[in-house]
């Protein structure tokens, strides 16, 4: 008998989400998807407030991904004020933002994706979390912690705390860099570029031992957006201009990331919370793309730093210098570009005007709107904010790197179930498989979540003895 299978909820990411496996009566995948159950509401809750109060506020929707937000929100003021900051406050906050990198991919790989890879998909679940790993690699773990608090150490030095920090400001930023600080910092690059590039050996040797999986898992063909130098298509994470190419490199469209509504619209389907943003020339799905560290080493054409450029080179030679289509390679991905992130916070942290006193330039509102927009962790991410005359919020927008691959996601969950999964006896590292079809994009749902028309909503009343009394619902 056809019968369905919930996953519920899925583990080791960031938020709270389901897939359902619908199975017909010969035990074959009929259809998969993947539920997004969780509500944010920061678009509402936020209209009425001052347009400086955002980058506090809006970090709160994120403990993993904060940094990135504040700073995507700080970009969005700076243009209601009218105003550009001074240099040095923009190396101290591209320098914030390589902390996060560094803390956030690190974080992924080796404690919440790794497990699959180091431990294997088929390995006890009791096993296969950050603990597993620590047991099977003591050292490797030992390092991975390192990293993780080199990336929050940045962030807190810069920003005073490792989680919601307190560095940007409208016009700049609102401390100087200490010549202690950043030299504390700098002694521990050395160690922090070995960790990556030790995680670049480990899944380097699992690619290659498990190269038919690398090659059907979740392989699909989407456009890739990601933002660049605009003179030379160089990586670039904190500013720079959008860039779309196809499945097989060639450029769809370039833009200036404040003017994203006339480039991306967004689906919706009444079975997730998340939207489902698209390019808008080429329709839902077929303008699907995905976005986050395997998009933009895909749109990228070179990286900037010496090491990840030779990274860098090895992942495009994978599929003879086109986009590399793989879910998987998100990890190798990852690696590369967090190698990346400690070779720029190096070249921020040596630049001379990071300690300067020049930190902020002041103004009042001059424009009624802002966009700000950045390449977060897990991919392109926009704040947009309407004001009044007096700076207060009449409306906002957030699309969110999670979001931007929804389609992949939901894909990538079908695809892996119609592969692994055949009745009637389901494995459980069939069910696993399609979990990490999920964690490859390593998916910040508290962020990405919203809702169309009401949210649904039943309510109980209970007397003292616990029966029911009375309900409603909406």
């Amino acid at each position: 008998m056809s019968r369905t299978i919930t996953i519920d909820p899925v583990t080791r990411i960031e938020g709270h989400a389901k897939v359902t496996v619908r199975l017909d009566d010969a035990g074959a995948v009929e259809a998969a998807r993947f539920h997004v159950n969780e509500f944010r509401g920061f678009e509402k809750f936020c209209e009425g407030r001052l347009f400086h109060e955002m980058p506090q506020i809006t970090q709160r929707i994120c403990g993993i991904c904060p940094v990135s937000h504040h700073l995507a929100s700080i970009k969005a003021c700076d243009q209601i004020l009218g105003v550009d900051p001074p240099r040095p406050a923009k190396l101290l906050r591209e320098l914030a933002h390589m902390g996060q990198i560094i803390q956030s991919h690190g974080m992924h790989f080796f404690m919440l994706g790794g497990p699959d890879l180091i431990l294997g998909f088929d390995a006890d679940p009791a096993i296969r979390n950050v603990a597993g790993v620590a047991a099977a690699n003591p050292a490797l773990a030992g390092k991975a912690i390192a990293l993780r608090k080199f990336g929050q150490e940045i962030i807190a030095r810069v920003g005073d705390r490792r989680i919601h920090p307190t560095l940007a400001v409208p016009g700049g930023v609102c401390k100087s860099l200490a010549m202690a600080d950043r030299d504390a910092l700098l002694a521990l690059i050395p160690e922090m570029i070995a960790t990556f590039q030790a995680g670049l050996a480990v899944m380097r040797q699992w690619a290659q031992a498990h190269a038919k999986e690398m090659s059907t898992f979740a392989v699909f063909d989407t456009g890739y957006l990601g933002m660049v130098r605009a003179d030379d298509n160089c990586i670039n994470l904190y500013d720079g201009r959008m860039r779309m190419v196809d499945s097989e490199g060639r450029e769809l469209v370039r833009f200036d990331g404040r003017q994203y509504l006339l480039y991306i619209a967004e689906h919706v389907e009444a079975w997730s919370y998340l939207k489902f943003p698209y390019y808008r020339d080429a329709g839902f799905p077929g303008g699907s793309y995905r976005v986050g560290p395997l998009a933009r080493l895909n749109v990228a054409e070179h990286m900037g730093t010496p090491l990840a450029q030779a990274a860098f080179e090895e992942f495009r030679a994978l599929r003879g210098g086109k986009p590399v289509n793989g879910s998987l390679y998100y990890h190798w991905a990852r690696l590369v570009e967090g190698l990346y992130a400690v070779e720029r916070a190096a070249q921020l942290l040596e630049d001379p005007e990071i300690l300067s006193q020049e930190i902020r330039t002041t103004g009042k509102v001059r424009h009624r709107q802002g966009v700000g927009v950045l390449e977060a962790p897990r991919g392109t991410l926009w704040h947009h904010y309407w004001v009044d005359e007096q700076g207060v919020i009449e409306k906002l927008n957030l699309i969110v790197a999670t979001g931007n691959n929804n389609y992949a996601m939901s894909r990538g969950v079908e695809e892996v179930a119609k592969q692994y999964v055949h009745g009637p006896e389901v494995s459980e590292g069939a069910l696993n498989r399609i979990e990490a079809a999920i964690r490859a994009y390593d998916p910040c749902l508290s962020c990405s979540t919203h809702a169309l028309g009401k949210m649904p909503l039943a309510v109980e009343v209970r007397d003292a003895a616990g029966r029911v009394v009375g309900t409603a619902a909406r």
